[in-house]
């Protein structure tokens, strides 16, 4: 068994660190010192410092010199969990309003003054806290601590009725989009109500029930907000490239006068029982019948919470588990799978399959697998190795989750908000590593065997033969609480001792500094571009193949994925199930996929085990198994994918759209993944030949980032060098065919809660600094930024949808132009008016000089943001790379942005936004929407798909 060295490191680290102090007598009036972690560049873990205000505020600074950035996260301790029966969706509407506005910031300031300075923003709900999120360059953390101020203490004065409606329509439109309108989308919601009691406040959906939030008032949201968002209820993290001090400063000037709110306690947590199983089912529109089961058992950092982990990694995390080969490599489901989520005051063991309907599709079936699953484990027991690959990947995770700024700040203001203690890897490393086999069985046996459970069938509309067993669940009429909250204490607008009103100005520019590329090739001429990073002991390798569905005919669209998938199975050594643990035990993934004009290989490991990865890509690669069991189950596999697929909107507009464009003889008129026609029609010996076209060296270029250099990295590639073949040539194109524009094309979606708007046009191929690259720019007040004409207009102004936009996409050899929103079914024709309007408005008349002020110095500032990550990194090197770019070629974009004139810029609107020339699709219920579109004047047709 290997030893667990790094978990000891960290804690040893935290101990040793903990309490060392600096001189206080520098720190602001009203600022303390609580507390100061470091560690050896040796070890693994977050330094920072924490602090607090008078007024309760927790400050948690983790200074990060590496990148010209600054990451800023507010958290409230207060969710939906916060929230009483009957009164449910307050903390998620909040987190809309707090976006709209406060006493000295404008309505939409927030998003433009973040979006102008290069920034992007965003806000999260869940059960238990809110956050609010920026990343900025360095020079804007001043006017960040304005702007979260400024919403913390001064948000009533601006609350209006009118923005409460706006909102409510927003959030009612964003349920309709990601639970109404989407299959299996209410099964989450349901699914709680009978694990939960009635009242428990993780019983109700975060976003809310529709008429707790048409009850809702004016009043109420004031109250929610004096309840829950002050400053002793909340804890401000920054990461980054900042001067501590200089922090401290503003963060007292700006925060410091804010009055704390009432007082806040913990919630209770109670352990969740079920006196007998529940059954309940659902009929949906979707394709392959669901089963979800779920068994209560502890909290988040419970003593038993890291052995449920493990368990449930047993029984259903990934192709090694007992599930997997009971239920998914046996073929009665598509996916099955096990995992522990766990929250504030709950957790929940949850087990689900996705039955395939080739094999019937009945859920009674599907439960008593589960259960045989249950019972072999029970038998089989715990082996090290269950032990070793879990404690393994949660090492690796831990490492490659400090790879950005802000998945460091994320991670150091949850931990402060939910264990009052800002870095605890050490403890969460330590305590998944003392997890014994013990353990594990001690916990199946506690909170598992023949315990009580929720099973509910999510089956196609009309088959309820297909159910696991009859309800006997029926949720509980609602109450609803006579108040919105409860221990509300008022406190008087507090009144600022400077003017608020003026908008904090930037600091210097930063000085933005490209990553240090590299260039060489392996003895076989595959082309290699690097970079090194020294940030974490970790390795991101691509290799890209050059091809991918451009290969292929349309007769045999999908091929390039089949095959991907098909090595991610077995080799001619080993099964798909022993090199999954093979690589699991080290801590690394191995990843094939293909799309439209490549496949490629993702490779991610640490450092130390980068040779024993390459040794598994290197199998993975030359010797795949092809076997024919692995063949028909995948195969199976992606025609129910494909089945699923065409049930949902957004699947069905983007086929449309592109065959609409294209036509249905190019590559680019038909799915990358397929069709069912094609998918049926592979065979075992179409992947065999078209692996050997395109896994080919002469089809490879390889892009690398880790903490090696040139030299060490170019070794460690050179295990490739044997790879051998020429590069395979793309097939001619098939003539594309003339769009008939100008026309309304409809996609029946019966019942649909939604419509899918999408109008476009056949556009540029890409390119980095020419017509393409300043179409992208002329867009950006139209449709490419949150508060772009469109967005503003649809979402903020009408409450039509949750987000609306517009973009230029291109490839090698073609592009397009789309504008695009999901809009309330009830609203189609209205909304496409108003896309239509917008678009014609700025092909007309084009952009103001404010809006060309605003987009040159968004796009500009924003580049400070565009190489922290490896990821981003690996990005920026393949663009180079793929379409043999200068290394300077984002320097060169900067300088376009900076001298490109409104004139130029309104003259390719005029050139590229003609509404004759482009289509418009709607997916919706036709019965609903087509009389109101009739009424446009457009012509209009139904497609079939």
């Amino acid at each position: 068994m290997k030893k667990w060295i790094l978990a000891a490191a960290v804690s040893a680290a935290l101990m040793g660190c903990a309490g060392q102090q600096q001189n206080e007598s520098s720190l602001p009036a009203g600022v303390k010192l609580i507390e100061n972690v470091a560690f050896n560049s040796d070890q693994v873990g977050i330094p920072y410092r924490k602090y607090q205000l008078a007024n309760g505020l927790t400050v948690i600074l983790h200074e990060d010199h590496s990148d010209p950035l600054v990451h800023v996260d507010v958290t409230y301790h207060v969710g939906s969990g916060r929230e009483l029966e009957g009164r449910s969706g307050f903390a998620h509407l909040f987190e809309h309003m707090m976006f709209q506005g406060s006493e000295n910031v404008a309505d939409e300031q927030h998003f433009k003054l973040i979006t102008e300075a290069g920034g992007t923003l965003n806000g999260t709900t869940n059960t238990d806290r809110t956050n609010y999120f920026e990343t900025v360059p360095n020079n804007q953390l001043e006017k960040m601590l304005w702007l979260e101020a400024d919403r913390m203490g001064f948000f009533l004065p601006a609350l209006t009725e009118e923005k409460f409606e706006v909102q409510r329509e927003t959030v009612k439109n964003e349920r309709a989009q990601r639970i109404d309108n989407r299959p299996y989308g209410r099964m989450g919601e349901r699914f709680n109500q009978a694990f939960y009691p009635q009242g428990h406040p993780y019983s109700w959906p975060v976003i809310g029930w529709p008429e707790d939030l048409d009850r809702a008032d004016v009043e109420d949201v004031k109250h929610f907000f004096q309840r829950w968002y002050g400053p002793n209820n909340a804890t401000l993290t920054i990461g980054g490239d900042f001067d501590e001090m200089q922090a401290l400063a503003w963060i007292n000037k700006y925060f410091g006068e804010i009055p704390a709110g009432p007082k806040v306690d913990a919630p209770v947590k109670e352990l969740v029982t079920l006196d007998e199983t529940r059954y309940l089912s659902m009929e949906d529109r979707v394709h392959l019948p669901l089963l979800r089961i779920g068994m209560p058992t502890v909290y988040a950092r419970h003593e038993d919470e890291a052995a449920l982990d493990l368990l449930a990694n047993i029984l259903g995390g990934g192709k090694t588990s007992l599930f997997y080969k009971n239920l998914v490599k046996d073929g009665l489901a598509v996916q099955a799978g096990v995992s522990h989520p766990c929250q504030e005051l709950a957790c929940q063991f949850s087990m689900y399959a996705l039955a395939n309907p080739a094999r019937g599709g009945n859920l009674a079936e599907i439960e008593q697998a589960m259960n045989d699953s249950i019972a072999e484990f029970e038998k089989r027991g715990v082996t090290d190795e269950d032990l070793e690959k879990v404690k393994v990947n949660f090492e690796a995770g831990t490492i490659f989750g400090l790879q950005s700024v802000q998945g460091k700040v994320s991670s150091l203001a949850f931990n402060e908000t939910f264990s009052n203690n800002p870095d605890m890897i050490g403890y969460d490393l330590k305590r998944y590593a003392n997890v014994t086999k013990e353990d594990v069985m001690r916990v199946f046996n506690k909170y598992i065997k023949d315990k009580p459970m929720v099973v509910m069938s999510v089956v196609p509309q009309g088959q309820l033969q297909l159910i696991a067993k009859a309800d006997n669940f029926t949720p509980p009429t609602e109450k609803v609480a006579s108040v919105a909250v409860q221990g509300l204490e008022v406190k008087p607008q507090v009144v600022s001792s400077f003017d608020r009103s003026v908008i904090p100005a930037a600091g210097p520019a930063p000085v933005l500094t490209m990553p240090e590329l590299w260039q060489g090739k392996l003895a076989n001429n595959i082309e290699v571009i690097g970079t090194e990073t020294s940030e974490t002991p970790t390795v991101e390798i691509v290799i890209y193949l050059n091809g991918g569905h451009r290969l292929l005919s349309v007769e045999q669209a999908g091929l390039a994925g089949m095959t991907a998938a098909m090595m991610n199975e077995s080799s001619q050594k080993r099964s798909a199930e022993e090199l999954t643990q093979a690589l699991e035990m080290l801590g690394s993934n191995v990843n094939f996929s293909a799309s439209g004009y490549q496949s490629q290989i993702h490779i991610s490991a640490l450092t130390a085990n980068l040779d024993k990865t390459m040794a598994i890509v290197q199998e993975k690669l030359f010797e795949p198994g092809f076997k024919t069991a692995d063949f028909e189950r995948v195969k199976q596999q992606k025609l129910q994918h494909l089945q699923r697929e065409l049930t949902e909107p957004n699947y069905l507009a983007t086929t449309a759209f592109s065959e609409l464009l294209y036509g249905k003889d190019s590559p680019f008129g038909v799915s990358s993944g397929g069709t069912l026609e094609t998918v049926s029609a592979m065979t075992l010996d179409d992947v065999k030949a078209f692996y050997k076209k395109q896994y080919t060296a002469g089809n490879a270029q390889i892009v690398a980032v880790g903490n090696l250099n040139e030299a060490q990295m170019l070794t460690k590639l050179a295990t490739l060098s044997n790879w051998k073949g020429a590069a395979t040539p793309f097939p001619p194109l098939a003539k594309l065919p003339e769009v008939a524009a100008a026309k309304i094309y409809i996609v029946d979606k019966p019942e649909a809660a939604q419509s899918v708007i999408k109008i476009g046009k056949r556009g540029l191929k890409y390119d980095a600094t020419g017509e393409f690259f300043k179409s992208h720019l002329m867009n950006y007040p139209l449709g490419g930024a949150f508060n772009s004409r469109i967005n503003l207009n649809l979402r903020e102004d009408k409450g039509y949808t949750y987000g609306a936009r517009s973009y230029f996409t291109g490839g090698p050899e073609q592009g397009f132009y789309q504008a695009t929103a999901s809009v309330r079914s009830d609203v189609t024709k209205e909304a496409l008016v108003e896309f239509i309007n917008e678009i014609n408005a700025f092909q007309k008349e084009g952009m103001t000089q404010k809006e060309l002020d605003f987009m040159k110095s968004s796009i500009s500032q924003s580049k400070a943001l565009d190489y922290e990550t490896p990821y981003q990194k690996a990005g920026l090197m393949r663009n180079i790379q793929r379409y043999d770019l200068d290394e300077n070629y984002s320097e060169q974009q900067t300088e376009i942005t900076k001298q490109i004139s409104r004139n130029e810029l309104n003259q390719l609107a005029k050139e590229q936004l003609n509404l004759d020339d482009m289509v418009i699709l709607i997916v919706g219920d036709r019965a609903a929407i087509e009389p109101e579109l009739s009424t446009l004047g457009y012509p209009i047709q139904i497609l079939q798909l």
